[in-house]
């Protein structure tokens, strides 16, 4: 070890020349350098050890993340068995490197930074202890000199002097014992120094050694065979995603490729599917946000058994928005939005508009809603099904627009099947018959009631009489008005007539009214011509309420069943006999069509104003039935007409209508 080649003589301590004076003062800066040096190593070693401190925790949450992986039970995570393995043996590697981490730390702790401390608190603090002694002993001498040195000449006080004698040599000798202990204790830091330089580094690298040991034997006999395997398996994980890369660009590649028109919402170029009984898209909805405001949200809709479901986004899973079993939907005009269509509940009670992208996806919507509404679903083979009845409601739109023309061009599908009027009659009342039983496939459905030019004529010719809705004439009342008794007026929308096989079963309007309401919302028709369905004691006539118009009639006695919808209270129907001369039969073969109305109020007023009309026919055979009749119910001012009790809230909508009530 070199030697110190600069020392303070003690032997000049008493002296205290300004030689020596001047080599203390290279000392105390040197003392001085010293100690700011000292605080900053300290600092930069306690960095060291924190970090190491930090490494040991650090290690040890490292150890408990990789044991939480198997507790997560990722969604996605079939095939981790062997991940998860290798994690907990990393799990227990990492936990044994945390315990030499901690080693480490505690060995930088006792061999690096405690000896660093000791000698800045011990050395370092004594110096400057001793130096301010040392300054304090200096100050003392000096003054003492000071006074004696002013002692006067001529009148000497022996006393005086004496004292002052003492307090110099009191003095003198406190600085030369300061002198001493502070030269000795500077001498000595130029050796302290030294060894505190050395030995914290010392401790360190002691420490650094044997942690690398210990780690070195850890991992080489436990580790090398657990790390090839590793590398292996990563290897070989990369070659899988190197190739599935692959694969994914190539994908793609050709998914980029298409045209154009894959990207535009209404440019459809693939058949609607028209037989669906699942689908699943984005729909817009319409919302009100006041009395008269609305809003559309675009939210994701599926269907799930007979459930419509909506799923908002960012929702986890979806929920029920409509019950579609018995449920009808057709196209509407909304708000000047294209590809709006409306899907109303059974009861009537609850509905909803959405709004379709494009043209594809509004028709399969509309087919979709109305397979699962029919509970096609729950058939063994539904597409079969689905297909099967598309086919059917496809046959039956024809461009026939004229009731007439129908009836005379159109075959008549009993014709086809020998008996077919009475197929339903012979089979059991607890089975239900199947829609061939009572509508033939193919059957085709009229939408509107055109009135045909000659009768308009006829009806509005000069000096002709026009038909009142109300059972008035230029002459008070007409012959069939004098004996009628019962008129009631209710506002309809005619929606569709068709042949029917029988007219004996309620079900037959059930399966027209399935019908019609499907074909109108497969093609889209959803236009509608308001009446007025006038129910008389003797006849059904339905009356263009601006012209006053008779478009259609049926005597009551041809009505032979008469139905309201069991879910839809606003629909309602009945069917007609007629008779088909074309065989040379003296009575005809009799044929059945049935007609489709919906109402602005409950269907079952209709069909009870027209049970009371076939009463009142009933009645008209038995004059006492009659009178008994008519005790029971109440008649207008002028004795004529029964009166009907109708609801408040039973009006018709638009304007110039009236209210729904008897009137004469």
């Amino acid at each position: 070890m070199p030697a110190v080649h600069h020392k303070l003589l003690l032997e000049d301590a008493l002296q205290d020349s300004p030689q020596t004076r001047s080599l203390l003062s290279v000392f105390e800066e040197d003392a001085g350098m010293l100690t700011d040096y000292t605080n900053k190593l300290l600092q930069s070693m306690q960095r060291v050890f924190g970090a190491q401190s930090e490494m040991g925790l650090a290690t040890e949450q490292l150890s408990q993340q990789l044991l939480e992986y198997e507790k997560k039970n990722f969604a996605l995570g079939k095939g981790d068995e062997e991940v998860i393995t290798t994690l907990q043996n990393f799990a227990k590697t990492v936990g044994e490197l945390n315990s030499l981490h901690s080693e480490l730390a505690n060995q930088m702790a006792d061999s690096m930074v405690f000896p660093l401390i000791q000698f800045r608190e011990k050395d370092l603090t004594e110096i400057s202890t001793l130096k301010e002694i040392h300054g304090i002993a200096t100050d003392e001498h000096e003054a003492a000199m000071v006074k004696y040195s002013r002692l006067p000449k001529k009148k000497e006080n022996e006393k005086v002097k004496a004292d002052m004698v003492k307090e110099v040599a009191y003095t003198r000798r406190k600085l030369h014992q300061s002198s001493l202990q502070y030269y000795c204790a500077l001498n000595a830091l130029q050796y302290r120094k030294r060894v505190a330089m050395l030995e914290p580094m010392l401790g360190y690298t002691q420490a650094q050694i044997s942690f690398f040991k210990k780690g070195l034997e850890l991992v080489s006999k436990k580790m090398d065979m657990f790390l090839s395997s590793v590398s292996n398996m990563t290897q070989s994980i990369q070659a899988q995603l190197d190739s599935e890369a692959e694969a994914m660009r190539m994908v793609q590649k050709e998914l980029l490729s298409v045209e154009d028109t894959v990207y535009m919402p209404d440019k459809d170029t693939e058949p609607v599917n028209r037989t669906l009984i699942q689908k699943a898209g984005y729909l817009n909805i319409r919302n009100k946000t006041g009395l008269v405001t609305t809003a559309w949200d675009r939210l994701y809709f599926f269907t799930q058994g007979g459930n419509l479901m909506c799923q908002p986004r960012g929702a986890v899973a979806g929920g029920m928005v409509l019950d579609l079993d018995n449920s009808s939907v057709m196209a509407v005009e909304c708000e000047d939005r294209r590809y709006c269509f409306q899907i109303t509940s059974p009861s009537g009670k609850t509905s909803m508009i959405l709004q379709a992208e494009s043209k594809k996806e509004y028709e399969e919507w509309i087919c979709t809603v109305n397979n699962i509404s029919r509970q096609i679903y729950l058939t063994d083979n539904p597409e079969a099904v689905a297909i099967r009845l598309n086919q059917s409601a496809i046959q039956a739109v024809t461009p026939i627009t004229s009731f007439e023309k129908r009836q005379e061009g159109s075959p008549n599908p009993d014709r086809a099947k020998p008996g077919g009027i009475h197929a339903t009659g012979s089979q059991k009342s607890g089975a239900a018959p199947e829609p061939e039983d009572l509508i033939a496939p193919g059957t085709p459905i009229q939408f509107d009631i055109m009135l045909p030019a000659s009768e308009f004529l006829d009806q509005n010719r000069v000096g002709g009489r026009r038909t009142n809705p109300f059972g008035e004439t230029d002459d008070d009342c007409s012959t069939e008005s004098d004996d009628s008794l019962l008129q009631q007026v209710f506002a309809v929308r005619f929606l569709g007539s068709m042949a029917v096989r029988c007219g004996n079963n309620q079900e037959v309007i059930y399966e027209a009214m399935r019908q019609v309401l499907a074909a109108r919302a497969i093609h889209n028709i959803f236009r509608t011509t308001e009446s007025h369905l006038m129910v008389t004691s003797s006849s059904l006539r339905l009356i263009d309420p601006q012209t006053q118009v008779t478009r259609i009639s049926f005597q009551l006695r041809e009505v032979c069943q008469f139905a309201a919808h069991q879910e839809n209270g606003r629909l309602m129907g009945f069917v007609v006999e007629g008779r088909d001369w074309c065989d040379g039969e003296e009575e005809g073969e009799p044929t059945y069509s049935a007609f489709v109305f919906e109402s602005n109020t409950e269907g079952e007023k209709i069909c009870y104003t027209i049970n009371l009309a076939k009463e009142i026919i009933e009645a008209k055979k038995d004059p006492e039935a009659l009178a008994e009749l008519m005790k029971n119910m109440p008649l207008t001012n002028d004795g004529k007409f029964l009166l009907l009790d109708t609801e408040a809230g039973d009006t018709t909508n638009g304007a110039g209508q009236e209210e729904l009530e008897s009137e004469a």
